[in-house]
């Protein structure tokens, strides 16, 4: 089974997702963890986010998290997404959090180079992200979606790192 560690550090708070289930685990959409009925072979999925509750620009944040060696987090898929939201959403922050998503040249792209295959923009964000004039820099709610906002509003914001977790037997 799968389990959630909470660890409070200064001003942060670290959620550490490690899944280990002898790799037929799952977190569904309600953010609850399940066995996979059909006992097929999984990948493991680890994750380190970090909540950082002081309020910073959208470049500010980045910086911070660059001097903790890690990164504005992109939200590659649904499974990333469903993360950050468990760990968000009942904290007290901001409606909104920063997060590795800038608009830059012709279109958004993740800080890290990551591709932008999955998107999950709120209908205040779908207005206007696809040609913003101000609000370049993205957003994840604590419902779990995307806002694009003008880069210098200070908001909370995710640092985030992924690794490969290796089992251990």
């Amino acid at each position: 089974m799968g389990f959630l560690q909470y660890t409070t550090m200064m001003e942060e708070i670290i959620l550490f997702v490690f899944l280990y289930t002898a790799n037929r685990g799952f977190m569904n959409s309600d953010g609850e963890w399940h066995d996979r009925p059909d006992k097929r072979s999984y990948h493991l999925y680890c994750m380190d986010v970090t909540v950082v509750e002081e309020k910073m620009s959208w470049e500010d944040a980045l910086s911070h998290c660059r001097e903790k060696q890690t990164h504005l987090p992109s939200l590659l898929s649904e499974t990333d997404q469903l993360l950050a939201q468990t760990e968000i959403e009942n904290k007290n922050i901001s409606e909104r959090l920063w997060m590795g998503l800038r608009f830059l040249g012709d279109g958004w792209m993740w800080v890290n180079g990551d591709p932008l295959e999955y998107e999950a923009w709120s209908r205040q964000g779908d207005q206007d992200h696809q040609c913003p004039v101000r609000k370049r820099c993205g957003t994840l709610t604590k419902d779990g979606l995307w806002e694009n906002w003008d880069c210098q509003d200070k908001f909370n914001f995710i640092l985030g790192a992924k690794f490969q977790c290796i089992p251990l037997i």
